[in-house]
């Protein structure tokens, strides 16, 4: 959470809103499409797919977990896609930053992030912010990760 506070300091900056969704705090269950058919909608669905639709970009900061998304980001992602019939539309040129907090290297998560986010049709930043457990995340990384938003939704 400390590094998504960093970027909502830096968008405030800029002049923008920013709204952090903490994924664990949603709670959903494990998803499987044996339990998706029993219990959609998915209560917290709604209220989070009006948050990421009406946000003009995402910067998604995540953990890296051996190497990949945390299981919150992809279970998230997993529900996300049963959510309505056109569910790539959410994510359809969405422009969107990329950032860990890493207790080890934190290249892996951002590698499958920029894979999974590209693939949902986003329109993924080049530049990225790595914190580590030794390493604060670096203040002029956070604002070009911004400024580069910010081309993109101008």
């Amino acid at each position: 959470m400390e590094l998504a506070e960093k970027f909502a300091d830096e968008l405030k900056l800029q002049g923008h809103e920013a709204d952090i969704v903490d994924l664990c705090g949603l709670e959903f269950p494990l998803f499987s499409p044996k339990l998706a058919a029993t219990i959609m909608p998915l209560d917290g669905m709604a209220d989070l797919m009006l948050r990421l639709s009406s946000a003009d970009a995402w910067v998604v900061c995540a953990p890296e977990y051996n190497g990949l998304n945390p299981p919150s980001l992809a279970n998230t992602v997993a529900w996300l896609s049963k959510e309505g019939d056109d569910f790539r539309a959410l994510f359809n040129e969405k422009p969107v930053g990329l950032a860990t907090a890493s207790g080890g290297g934190g290249e892996y998560v951002i590698t499958a992030m920029r894979m999974q986010f590209a693939y949902l049709g986003c329109t993924v930043v080049g530049r990225v912010v790595i914190s580590k457990s030794w390493k604060e995340a670096n203040p002029e990384s956070i604002t070009a990760v911004v400024d580069s938003l910010n081309k993109l939704i101008s």
